[in-house]
């Protein structure tokens, strides 16, 4: 099996960072739509079920990394009410969908989006009360670099909530997960999108990544405290929470 880090989009010389910036970039116009679809709209019960481990916390001042079109900065800002909350993405045409998102809502004095790198974050030092992460974090080129940023700017006792997918282990629902996503998904993927790749590669990027306790062992060696998993929905998506002390 290749290393999580050896799986990119495309396959060129451009390397991850890069290739996963184009590949938002050109499914961007469609990446909500076939979220709720491919999903069968379970995605957004998954946001909401880590958003809640935010709660009782309280954060006013939120990051959202990887914040793709604001699905998760606009739910956090609802149900949440914090004072700010700042989305960062490398790809510009998703956070175009996102800003015109936001506006919409009213809530652009509340959140503000911005192109960012997620291993180069401009924030100083316990800038965040919580740092978000959705269906982001296989994509890091460095994983544990952009955690280690992650946990520079949140503040002393803030929280680090991940939502990811993983890899069920049950009979059929691993079989039949595994198919969807290897050869249905990329299919639909490149019917509505016209980009086939950039789900054959969600399937293989899933497939490589360090789920479970191997994770949370990943979190406690960037300095994080406390790491825990949720398995969701059969195992098909995992929250992964941890503190900064």
């Amino acid at each position: 099996m290749k290393e999580e880090s050896a799986v990119t989009p495309y396959g060129s010389e451009a390397g991850k960072k890069a290739e996963v910036e184009q590949m938002f970039d050109r499914i961007a116009p469609r990446y909500d739509l076939l979220n709720r679809v491919l999903s069968l709209g379970i995605d957004l019960w998954w946001r909401k079920r880590a958003i809640a481990y935010l709660k009782p916390a309280k954060p006013a001042e939120i990051l959202d990394v990887a914040t793709g079109t604001a699905d998760v900065a606009i739910l956090m800002a609802k149900i949440l009410k914090p004072q700010r909350v700042v989305g960062i993405d490398i790809a510009n045409q998703m956070l175009e969908i996102g800003r015109g998102k936001i506006a919409a809502q009213g809530l652009s004095d509340i959140i503000s989006l911005e192109t960012g790198d997620c291993e180069q974050l401009r924030f100083a030092d316990d800038s965040f009360d919580a740092v978000a992460v959705a269906f982001g974090v296989r994509n890091f080129e460095n994983l544990e670099k952009g955690l280690a940023e992650m946990r520079r700017v949140l503040r002393p006792g803030g929280r680090l909530v991940i939502l990811e997918f993983s890899k069920p282990q049950v009979f059929p629902v691993k079989q039949l997960y595994n198919t969807y996503f290897k050869y249905v998904l990329p299919l639909i993927g490149r019917l509505t999108s016209r980009d086939m790749r950039a789900y054959t590669y969600l399937f293989e990027s899933v497939q490589v990544f360090p789920e479970g306790k191997q994770f949370t062992e990943i979190l406690t060696k960037t300095d994080f405290q406390n790491p825990l998993c949720e398995r969701l929905t059969l195992g098909i998506c995992s929250i992964y929470t941890a503190t900064k002390q």
